[in-house]
């Protein structure tokens, strides 16, 4: 049955001039599992770092890995703003993650350590929440980004034959389904009802009594041209 693998170890520089401090900031961190290395000065840091107060060379290659440096702000000789300040003017010590710890809460001092690139301001009593906020940045250190890193001669020569690989793979045909278009159909007509239509006949009565008597309009009515025709008439009665 294998065993679970262990959280990564950390190694961390704490600076402080007081023996109290040390040995509280010392406690803290060990309980988050991270190695703890303590010195009483910021020339003793720089010293234990491989970089001396008084160096012009500052490309000096780091010999002990360190993943974070926490430092109180006011110590004899340098202090922790110093301390910041030479640390980052460093290229091989700049990426190490700078926390400054004070008992005194000054804005202006603040202000400038973060500007300088310090990741955390801590006022004293350090607790272990401000240590646990820590681990992101000791993370950040610990493993660093392999995107950033340079290419090895390896890598560059198996990218253009991986591009070459690309370039003869057939290319892919893309099926293309045409749709016809067509307009929609009109909506059926409804039938419209057919509409009666009346006729309605008039008839003359004349001509209607005419046709029941089986006699023709120009027979109903009887014509007189003048008188005589007319005393011809009444005198055959």
């Amino acid at each position: 049955m294998g065993m679970a693998a262990a959280d990564p170890q950390f190694h961390v520089l704490a600076v402080d001039d007081s023996v109290i401090d040390r040995k509280l900031i010392e406690r803290l961190f060990k309980k988050t599992s991270c190695q703890v290395t303590a010195v009483d000065s910021g020339s003793k840091a720089l010293e234990f770092l491989g970089l001396h107060e008084r160096d012009d060379d500052d490309d000096v290659p780091q010999e002990i890995e360190v993943d974070l440096i926490i430092t109180d702000y006011c110590m004899p000789g340098m202090t922790g703003y110093d301390l910041l300040k030479k640390i980052k003017e460093s290229s091989s010590l700049r990426n190490i993650p700078v926390v400054i710890m004070s008992s005194e809460n000054v804005p202006s001092r603040i202000s400038r350590c973060m500007e300088e690139g310090a990741e955390e301001f801590f006022l004293k009593p350090v607790r272990l929440s401000d240590v646990n906020k820590l681990k992101p940045h000791m993370m950040k250190t610990k493993y660093k980004d392999p995107e950033k890193e340079p290419l090895s001669s390896t890598q560059v020569t198996e990218q253009p034959l991986l591009l070459q690989q690309e370039d003869d793979a057939p290319p892919q045909c893309a099926t293309t389904v045409e749709v016809e278009m067509r307009p929609p159909a009109p909506p059926p007509r409804e039938e419209e009802p057919p509409v009666a239509v009346a006729v309605v006949v008039v008839e003359d009565n004349n001509k209607r009594k005419a046709v029941e008597e089986n006699l023709s309009p120009e027979r109903a009515k009887p014509r007189y041209n003048n008188g005589l025709a007319a005393a011809a008439a009444v005198s055959n009665l």
